[in-house]
């Protein structure tokens, strides 16, 4: 059950009862503050002007009005005309018995869309860094939170797999499998790799001629050519897929759709676009001039699709991209993400393909920006040398730092399981240091916090989970197995009751906004007030009676599983011992 939902529903029904004008606001929140009840209603203020009376009659009327008998406890007209919702607390306890009863926590599913969610996308001709992380982690946490509400989600991950640059690429293997090299052992350091083909394409006579000579032949289709063009490619999927493996995300190699799976289509695509009187030529080149997008002298914004010699851009493979997504996976939405700096780009995209009739009106179109990862310096993330940072290389350090600090504490956990542990909470720890940021901003990148088993981070979150099935241990309860009604009689209790019902509007908005910060907020925040019921409601302490402890047990049991399902959805691990 949608609590945030269920309460707008009934007050703007309220609005209505009392003669407010069709459309009138209607600001339902969480109260923030103890004492001011679970929800507030605050539009009485609003409508004073426009009824000419004084809010806080109008504020009693909605009081009079709002159908919350068997939800509400008590509505309390406050200040200049806020409403303050109290709950029932016998209400909440069946909400969350429900809740408690069903793998899907009582959260029901949306009316399902065809959703393409596009996100990763290395460039197959360098190992992945660091660049890709945040594409990679918060597009995988939106498609899981998608798929958890019933939609149907085709992952897209747009390689760049095409490209001048892979002609120098294949002649330098080329040479290489001729001195009996297998391709395996010759692309095993991609980065050492490029490194050598581009020394060679600078340097070395005849090789740039070479170089080009490839290109024309990958582009003709060169048998040869191709299947060199298919050793590097599936060597440098190879290495994505084990960054995917320990990112424990989940894309896989069925989801690589990388720009060379359009050139077959980037022909019909111009040729589309021109017939449209879209774009037009200039200059030589296939121009679509935005008027949409003009500048102050009123000059429109240029948009090329094809080179003045013919060749092709990212501007082309995208519009063939959209093509496909909408004609052929029939996407109801798609949903792009890659960093801030690409923006015009897409904005300039979507308005051709709109244009075009690639994308329909009732098909959504969202590019979602990220900021960038910085150093201490406040500059992007480098080695300290200054050279790009391998994402496999950061990982193998958050592991080793998690075994460092895992191994101070005092546990009887073997060293087998503290190096399982310390897997989960090294990588949990990176993730989570991201994905708990606002994607549309920078953020720097600092081992010891994110580390901290303190605070807003995945090591926090994976102990609070912990800590409620050790409770369990202790009290020597299956909780699987574990049935009682729930009793909410102290305000600790009810303050728990719900943020556990709040659950659902944190995916939700996941789900419309592509913000997976507001699902880690909402762990958080779970964990944390778990933590202060835990203190002030004791569960195992001599006293308790039984009625009251299996009811507290309750409350622990749905907590550990909604701290579970939401880390689960942010691709962050759980263990039962820490």
């Amino acid at each position: 059950m949608n609590l945030h939902t269920l309460l707008l529903a009934k007050f703007k029904a309220a609005l209505i009862a009392i003669g407010a004008p069709e459309g009138t606001p209607a600001p339902l929140s969480r109260s923030t503050r103890v004492g001011f009840g679970h929800y507030q209603f605050n539009g009485a203020m609003a409508l004073s002007k426009v009824l000419k009376q004084n809010p806080r009659d109008i504020a009693q009327k909605i009081v009079d009005a709002v159908e919350l008998d068997d939800e509400a406890e008590k509505l309390e007209v406050a200040g200049p005309g806020f409403i303050n919702i109290y709950l029932k607390p016998q209400w909440l306890a069946q909400q969350l018995q429900a809740a408690n009863a069903e793998s899907r926590l009582g959260i029901e599913a949306e009316p399902q869309q065809t959703v393409v969610v596009d996100y990763s996308a290395p460039n197959l001709a360098k190992e992945m860094h660091v660049g890709h992380l945040r594409s990679t982690i918060i597009g995988d946490a939106v498609a899981k939170t998608l798929e958890f509400l019933g939609h149907k989600v085709i992952r897209q991950n747009h390689m760049g797999d095409w490209g001048t640059q892979f002609g120098m690429l294949l002649a330098h293997l080329n040479d290489k499998l001729a001195a009996n090299e297998v391709a395996e052992t010759a692309l095993s350091d991609l980065e050492d790799f490029y490194r050598a083909a581009k020394v060679r394409f600078d340097n070395e006579e005849g090789f740039a001629d070479r170089a080009r000579d490839y290109v024309v032949k990958l582009q003709g289709g060169d048998a040869q050519c191709m299947q060199l063009w298919q050793n590097f490619i599936d060597v440098s999927i190879a290495h994505s897929e084990e960054v995917y493996e320990k990112l424990n995300v989940s894309l896989k190699r069925s989801d690589v759709m990388g720009e060379s799976a359009y050139n077959n289509d980037l022909a019909a695509t111009v040729a589309e676009l021109k017939a449209a009187g879209i774009v037009v030529e200039s200059q030589g080149a296939q121009v679509a001039f935005l008027r949409e997008m003009a500048d102050k002298e009123g000059n429109p914004a240029a948009y090329i699709v094809q080179k003045s010699g013919g060749g092709y851009l990212y501007s082309t493979t995208d519009q063939a991209a959209i093509r496909y997504r909408n004609g052929v996976l029939g996407a109801d939405r798609t949903l792009i993400f890659t960093d801030v700096r690409q923006a015009l780009h897409f904005k300039q995209t979507e308005i051709v393909a709109r244009n075009a009739g690639f994308i329909k009106a009732q098909q959504s179109y969202q590019h979602c920006p990220f900021g960038m990862m910085l150093g201490s310096d406040g500059k992007p993330f480098k080695t300290r040398s200054g050279g790009t940072v391998k994402l496999a290389e950061l990982l193998d350090e958050a592991i080793e730092r998690a075994e460092v600090l895992i191994n101070k504490r005092e546990s009887d956990l073997s060293e087998q399981e503290r190096k399982v542990i310390a897997d989960k909470v090294g990588i949990g720890a990176v993730k989570y240091a991201d994905l708990s940021k606002n994607r549309t901003t920078d953020y720097i990148f600092n081992w010891d916090t994110m580390l901290s088993f303190e605070g807003n981070t995945a090591p926090y979150l994976q102990y609070a989970y912990a800590r409620v099935q050790s409770i369990f241990r202790k009290a020597h309860v299956d909780d699987v197995n574990l049935q009682a009604d729930i009793q909410l009689n102290e305000v600790q209790e009810q303050l728990l009751a719900v943020k556990l019902m709040q659950y659902i509007e944190a995916i939700k908005q996941v789900s419309n906004e592509a913000t997976p910060h507001v699902l880690c907020a909402y762990i958080y925040e779970l964990a944390s007030l778990f933590m202060s019921f835990y203190e002030a409601c004791p569960i195992l302490k001599e006293g308790i009676d039984e009625q009251t402890k299996n009811s507290r047990l309750m409350l622990a049991q749905l907590t550990a599983k909604t701290l579970q399902s939401g880390l689960d959805l942010l691709g962050i691990e759980t263990m039962e011992k820490m």
